[in-house]
């Protein structure tokens, strides 16, 4: 995988507001993170996969990294009402997750 060197991190003093709501005639929820320097909004698929990954690794005692990469699903191999393209849990091992985001997040003590 490709990933831009335009990383962006945010500490939790950068987030000016947190905002979920469902509009109106629409069935899923937004997810609406108001930086300093941007707004961004999230789709509830994408913010499941993020409450997955974060379940997954505090909840676990030995688990340090899961990674989920988007997958476009039939609609034979989907559940009903689910999206075409789904962020999907990868078969991928820890180490290698956690020293490819080092290196991009340039960390010296991965």
């Amino acid at each position: 995988m490709s990933v831009s060197t335009d990383v962006k991190v945010y500490r939790n003093s950068d987030v000016v507001k947190v905002v979920g709501f469902i509009p109106p005639n629409h069935r899923h929820m937004r997810l609406i993170l108001v930086l300093k320097d941007q707004v961004i909004v999230l789709h509830e698929a994408t913010v499941a996969a993020i409450a997955r990954a974060y379940i997954s690794i505090v909840s676990h005692p030995t688990r340090k990294a899961v990674e989920y990469i988007q997958m476009s699903l039939d609609k034979g191999s989907r559940k009903p009402n689910y999206a075409e393209h789904q962020l999907i849990e990868q078969e991928r091992a820890e180490e290698e997750i956690i020293r490819e985001w080092c290196r991009v997040l340039g960390f010296t003590e991965c």
